[in-house]
């Protein structure tokens, strides 16, 4: 594997955080990262729970590649084996997934570890209790890519940000006209969709992340 320099992750750990979706087709899924970054995501984390293993590496690796050079922080959901294949900066795990300490074991001490806590204060605290780097609540509004999601409230933001120093995220359904009320909870970062919007115009996917961007306090 190629050494290649990391962005200072732990210290982009705020603003905008761009999922991915679903996409098979490699070069449409960069293009639509790229777009992402190009309006001001911080930290990209892959994610595509259909595909096959080759896929999944390819699209990684590509991901991986565009986020060192521009700067941007690069998580893979799920996958700890997946993250070290292609040098990502951490792993997102959520409820079913490896625990902390195995996580951390594969990574290494310098590996960015985030969980997902859903609505429960009691996972977030068992996961910073094990090191979580940042802890992720949501869904906070209705979201196609998990129309069934557990809900959360913005009230689970402000206990979190008093109890632990950890980054929160606040995920699920997230816009720009939702953003400002779960930042002023206390949201470090905001997740969103890569694929968010439907348009398939890269320039109108940059300014939508731009005002997402704006609207949680990075201009």
């Amino acid at each position: 594997m190629v050494a290649v320099n990391r962005p200072p992750a732990r210290a982009s750990l705020a603003g905008l955080y761009a999922l991915t979706p679903d996409l098979d087709d490699t070069e449409l899924l960069v293009a639509r990262v790229g777009a992402a970054i190009a309006g001001g995501a911080t930290a990209i984390q892959y994610r595509h729970k259909r595909a096959a293993a080759v896929l999944r590496l390819e699209q990684a690796r590509s991901l991986r590649q565009m986020c060192a050079a521009r700067g941007v922080t690069f998580i893979v959901n799920d996958d700890a084996d997946l993250a070290l294949a292609v040098d990502a900066a951490g792993v997102h795990l959520g409820r079913d997934d490896m625990s902390i300490a195995a996580a951390r074991a594969r990574l290494g001490s310098a590996a960015i570890i985030g969980v997902s806590c859903y609505d429960s204060l009691d996972r977030a605290a068992a996961a910073v209790r094990e090191g979580a780097d940042y802890i992720a609540f949501g869904s906070f509004f209705p979201s196609t890519v998990k129309p069934d999601a557990v809900r959360a409230t913005p009230a689970l933001l402000t206990v979190a940000k008093a109890r632990w120093n950890v980054p929160v995220v606040a995920i699920g359904g997230i816009t720009a006209a939702r953003a400002a009320p779960l930042i002023a909870a206390g949201a470090d970062l905001g997740g969103v969709c890569c694929a968010g919007c439907r348009c398939r115009r890269a320039r109108t996917r940059r300014l939508l992340c731009r005002s997402l961007r704006r609207s949680i306090g990075n201009p």
